[in-house]
Formats: structure tokens, C-alpha cells, sequence
């Protein structure tokens, strides 16, 4: 059984997709740029086998390949997509500007993606989820903060 080297829970989320393994108890990424090590092989209509995968770029872009070229932009880009790569930038613009290390805001970040998969955004201001995220790692972490609305 897995175990979070921070709090000592095991309910550990492994999303291949994105490949990362994260706490569900405190958010901690526990591993990150995961790679499949599974080799997958078809047989074709020769009595061949050919190797299944797909191609990894190195620049890790994150472009999401879309169908049809340039006729619809944006196609193939899932909502949740769109809103998790809003809020990371959202969270690092204001960690960064109180002054937050790379881990609290990835920690913050596992929060908000906890805080999505629970539909706990719904209804709620993106910026407020943020701050709440952001708050929670400062007081998971001891650190000391303030964080204060500007109307």
C-alpha cells in the first residue's frame, strides 16, 4: 500500500493522463511526470505486431491535438481543461506575488483540482476558490500570510 510521505494517508489519486500521483488527504504531489512503462502490442492483418502508443513531445507544450486543423479553433481543448490551466495561472500569479515557493502553490493547485473533482467551484468566484486554496497551504504549512480582498 502507498503511503503520502507528508501525512501519512493512503488515498493516493494516479491519473495517468496527467501524469501525476496525488494525496487526497493533504494534496502533496507525490509524483509527477509519470511515464507508462506498459508496452502494448496489436497484430495486424499480416501476422505482424506493431507496438501501440503515442508520440511525447519534448517540449511538453501541452497542445492538445485538434481535428479538422485550423477550421474550429479550440475544438479538441475540453472545458476542464481550460479551467484547470486558468486556475494554475491564477494561483501562481498570486503565490508569486506574496511570495510563495513552487510546492506551496502546487500543493494549492492539488487543492483547487480536489476542490473541482467535489464541484465545490460551483456557484462560487474562481478568484475566491483560488484565495481559499492559497490559504489553506499557508496554514497547512505554517506559513504566515494575509491575504486580503481589494474591491
Amino acid at each position: 500500500m502507498r503511503r503520502c510521505k507528508n501525512c501519512g494517508g493512503t488515498d493516493i489519486d494516479v491519473d495517468q493522463a496527467r501524469g501525476d500521483a496525488v494525496c487526497m488527504s493533504c494534496g502533496s504531489v507525490l509524483e509527477d511526470n509519470i511515464i507508462v512503462s506498459e508496452v502494448t502490442f496489436v497484430e495486424n492483418s499480416g501476422g505482424g505486431s506493431s507496438a501501440v502508443g503515442q508520440f511525447v513531445a519534448g517540449d511538453s507544450s501541452g497542445n492538445v491535438p485538434s481535428l479538422g486543423g485550423n477550421f474550429h479553433t479550440g475544438v479538441g481543448r475540453e472545458s476542464r481543461a481550460a479551467t484547470l490551466q486558468n486556475a494554475k495561472r491564477q494561483i501562481n500569479h498570486l503565490g508569486h506575488q506574496i511570495q510563495m515557493n513552487q510546492h506551496c502553490l502546487d500543493t494549492a493547485f492539488n487543492f483547487y483540482k480536489m476542490a473541482l473533482c467535489k464541484h465545490l467551484t460551483k456557484g462560487r468566484k474562481s478568484s475566491h476558490v483560488i484565495a481559499a486554496c492559497l490559504y489553506l497551504v499557508c496554514r497547512t504549512e505554517g506559513t504566515p500570510r494575509i491575504l486580503l480582498a481589494m474591491r
